[in-house]
Formats: structure tokens, C-alpha cells, sequence
């Protein structure tokens, strides 16, 4: 199980090798480093994500989030913190390993009898929105607030230019605002609050098994910083979302929790070791990847690179035609109800922690 970790500074802290995909004066860096971001934006994604039918079959095949929640909510929280903080180099082998390790997840949908794949393009562009969707909501409700208009249209033409990492087509990817709420409108009706859904999200919102196990004399703070978080998280959607997931909570909470928790956050935001160490606990293996950025440590290069520049240099394939040979075996064996490779799951953990 991954453990806390100590927090660096800036003596101690590895440079990055550059800038990544974005830098300082990217909007994704300003809203993804404040604290907001990391907690209730991460939470509120993956537990929003669970009402596609599809992706919850793969989650709920797997099981990892029942048998090793904190786990993989770690290495999750890693790779999309690569995707806005790391390096060029890190970040293309990251995305490109996560598209093997996406290959064994092909099965039945129980729901509508089909196929469902972790990597088509339609899965994968939901994953990313809901996430970049759910940072920036967090953010405006519980951070500095509403982006400028041209700020805002940075940002989702920075989140288009980050989906370049997965196997999302091009063509399909919101670019601003009005496009964004199109593509949730258009989700709406696909959406699913099965028992497996509900399930599942009411396990993702209970924060205290992505948590590490503490003395007794502590469990105490752990419960009140996870109801907290839930609380939290819970007021950032929307009624008919928590209808389907079978979520309650009052008007009154929601209205109660908002000032709360911008007072917590703006607090935590004023001391950055502060930040890492709250992240040291939540996802210890993401310290290292966010730790540069947060305590302004620069890179050994300070340039940025697109997808496809890092990916000519560094050797990569653009991901929805990468390990096409491996997907398709892995797909042969999982419908034909066989184990499948490991393959992508034993190179992942050095990019992306244990799956232990």
C-alpha cells in the first residue's frame, strides 16, 4: 500500500527536464496547482464518471477500486498530474504505457450487451473532460473564482491540447465553453445510475479508504476530513447527477459547505509545503511530479513541446494507432473469456507507482 511521504523543498526537490505540455504561464497550471484541484476536482471526476455505463463495467471488472481503493487512486492522480505538470519526456512514456494497460480492459457492457473498450476514443475523451470539467468547476466554487472569458477559452483549448495524450479523436474535442456543455448535453441521455453506479460512487465519495491507515487515536480527523471532502464534492453536482447516483444531500449543506471550504483552501494555499503535504497523504507518488511546480523549482530546459513534437522526439506513436497488435490480442482473449496480459501493468509501475 502506498505510504506518505516527505515533503521536499526546494534544495531537495528534482528538477523536471522542461516545462511539459503547458509551464507557469499556462492557465492549467494556475488552476491545477491550487488545492482545489487535487482534492474535490479529482474526487468529483472519478465519481462522474462511473454514470457511463461502459466505463463502470471496466472498473467494476477489475475491482481495484473495492480491493485497493488508495492504490489506484494514486496512481490515477499521478498520471493526470503528469499530464499537467511533467515533463515531456515522462509524460509521453506515461501516456503511452497507459494505453497498454488500458488494453486488458475490453469486455461485455451487462446493460446494453455491448462491447465496451478503456481505450476507444468516446470512453476516453469522457474520462478527460469530466476531469478537466470537474478541476475547473472546483476551482471557481471553492478557489479565486470564474476565470476571465479569454482566460477560460485558454484553458479548454489547453485541455484539447492535453487530450492529445489518450486515444480521444481530434475532431471530437471541445475547444470552449459552449462546445464543453454541447458534448454534456449530449452525454446526459447516455448516462446510467445502475446499482453497480451507485455502488461505486458512493464507495469514491467515501474519501477515508483512499487514506492511509492511522493509529486509532487518529481515525477520529480521518473521518472528518473524508465527510468534509464528501460534503464537499457532493455540493459540486448537480441534482439530477446525484439523482442518478442515488447521492443525497440538503440545499442547506450546500450552501453551508461553500464558505467552509474556501476558507480551508485559500488557507492551504497561502503555505505551499502545507499543499504537499496534504498531497503526500491523499497520493503519495504524486509529490514528486507536483513538488517543482508548487515551490517554483525551474527545469533543466526551460521549453514547452506539443504531444506530437514529444512524441517525434522521444519515439512514440500517437496513442489511438499505438500497440494496436497487443490491443487486439488482449481483446481476442477477454471476449473469449481468457486472462490477459499483464504486459502493460508491470511496465506501468515504475512510471505510475505499485499496483500493490
Amino acid at each position: 500500500m502506498a505510504r506518505s511521504v516527505a515533503v521536499p523543498n526546494r534544495k531537495t526537490v528534482e528538477p523536471a527536464e522542461d516545462y511539459g505540455f503547458f509551464g507557469p504561464d499556462s492557465v492549467t497550471w494556475r488552476v491545477w496547482s491550487y488545492p482545489t484541484s487535487l482534492t474535490v476536482g479529482f474526487q468529483r471526476a472519478v465519481v462522474v464518471e462511473e454514470l457511463d455505463p461502459a466505463l463502470v463495467a471496466s472498473v467494476d471488472e477489475t475491482h481495484a477500486i473495492w480491493d485497493r481503493p488508495r492504490t489506484r487512486y494514486d496512481r490515477t492522480l499521478r498520471y493526470f498530474a503528469l499530464v499537467a505538470f511533467g515533463d515531456s519526456r515522462a509524460t509521453s512514456k506515461a501516456a503511452d504505457v497507459l494505453v497498454k494497460v488500458h488494453s486488458k480492459a475490453v469486455g461485455i457492457e451487462p446493460l446494453s450487451g455491448g462491447q465496451y473498450d478503456a481505450n476507444d476514443p468516446r470512453s476516453q475523451l469522457w474520462i478527460h473532460l469530466t476531469a478537466w470539467h470537474s478541476i475547473l468547476y472546483a476551482y471557481e466554487r471553492y478557489g479565486p473564482g470564474k476565470l476571465s472569458e479569454q482566460d477560460e477559452l485558454r484553458y479548454w483549448q489547453e485541455c484539447a491540447v492535453a487530450a492529445e495524450l489518450q486515444t480521444c479523436a481530434g475532431e471530437h474535442i471541445p475547444r470552449n465553453r459552449a462546445e464543453v456543455r454541447q458534448y454534456f448535453e449530449e452525454m446526459r441521455p447516455q448516462l446510467v445510475g445502475s446499482q453497480v453506479a451507485k455502488d461505486t460512487m458512493n464507495h469514491l465519495l467515501q474519501a477515508d479508504v483512499m487514506l492511509p491507515k492511522l493509529p486509532a487515536v487518529f481515525r477520529p480527523v480521518t473521518k472528518g476530513i473524508a465527510f468534509a471532502l464528501r460534503k464537499a464534492t457532493v455540493a459540486t453536482m448537480p441534482r439530477w447527477m446525484r439523482e442518478l447516483g442515488g447521492i443525497r444531500q440538503s440545499r442547506a449543506m450546500d450552501a453551508l459547505v461553500r464558505p467552509l471550504a474556501r476558507i480551508t483552501f485559500a488557507l492551504a494555499h497561502l503555505n505551499r509545503k502545507s499543499e504537499l503535504r496534504m498531497l503526500g497523504v491523499l497520493s503519495p507518488s504524486t509529490v514528486s511530479v507536483v513538488a517543482p511546480v508548487l515551490l517554483g523549482v525551474p527545469p533543466r530546459n526551460p521549453e514547452t513541446l506539443t504531444p506530437a513534437q514529444a512524441r517525434e522526439r522521444y519515439g512514440y506513436t500517437e496513442p489511438a494507432t499505438a500497440h494496436l497488435e497487443l490491443r487486439a490480442r488482449q481483446a481476442e482473449r477477454a471476449l473469449a473469456g481468457k486472462r490477459r496480459s499483464d504486459e502493460g501493468i508491470r511496465e506501468s509501475e515504475p512510471i505510475l507507482g505499485s499496483t500493490a
